[in-house]
């Protein structure tokens, strides 16, 4: 017995068929049909390479520049003084377990985390009492934290200044964390979630970025807690 739905479909699929030859017979439509290919072509190359050439950017031009004015004495003596601008470089993160060494500034607009990597303005600066949080990109502009959920307990975190280098060491999620992470160290929340970056008791660090992978859905969360501090490092070494 023939398969009503297949005769369906195969109707359907003929008119549509029927459809695009009458359209390709007609010049104008065609030229139509062309410019769309070539459109949406361009949008898919586009797609692909926005990432790739934001982190292009983010690494060989905005961490270079910022490189330069985290060297200066002016830097230095804004630190100092605590008169660090939006925008301008405020601190050093190195993740050694994940190759990650990238200039943080201060804020955390669109503008500012285009360098890859924002402090939180209203929390403490880096070695102070209370919770320090910055903000990274996960994929584009250089995806600093792009893999910030593969850190264990006990993972190293260096924050370099003018004034010191603070080491910090990667804790346990919170025990009431709904969605921890399987490694144990990170965990996951709503975007709205800004008791992530509220005070906390002792000298704390708080890493977070989007979650999923290029998707601004969740947050992820690491946390992590001072555990050593040392005079600056050399600025020739």
């Amino acid at each position: 017995m023939p398969d009503p739905l297949a005769s369906q479909a195969g109707r359907a699929q003929g008119a549509v068929a029927y459809a695009m030859d009458a359209l390709r017979l007609r010049p104008a439509s065609r030229r139509a049909l062309s410019v769309l290919a070539v459109v949406l072509s361009l949008a898919g190359a586009g797609m692909f390479a926005y990432p790739l050439f934001t982190d292009v950017y983010a690494s060989e031009v905005l961490q270079d520049q910022l490189e330069d004015r985290y060297a200066s004495e002016g830097f230095k003596q804004r630190y100092v003084t605590r008169t660090v601008r939006h925008g301008d470089p405020l601190t050093r993160i190195v993740i050694p377990s994940l190759g990650v060494s990238a200039v943080v500034v201060e804020g955390t607009s669109a503008a500012a985390l285009r360098a890859g990597a924002g402090h939180y303005p209203n929390t403490p600066l880096p070695g102070e009492a209370g919770n320090v949080a910055i903000a990274g990109h996960r994929t584009t502009y250089g995806k600093p934290f792009n893999r910030i959920d593969e850190l264990a307990v006990g993972a190293r975190i260096r924050l370099e200044t003018p004034l010191a280098t603070y080491t910090y060491r990667v804790v346990g999620h919170p025990d009431d964390a709904a969605q921890p992470c399987p490694n144990g160290a990170c965990w996951i929340t709503h975007p709205g979630d800004w008791g992530v970056v509220s005070p906390t008791p002792g000298r704390m660090l708080t890493l977070t970025t989007c979650h999923p992978k290029g998707s601004a859905a969740q947050r992820l969360i690491v946390r992590a807690q001072l555990t050593s501090t040392t005079p600056p490092r050399s600025r020739t070494s």
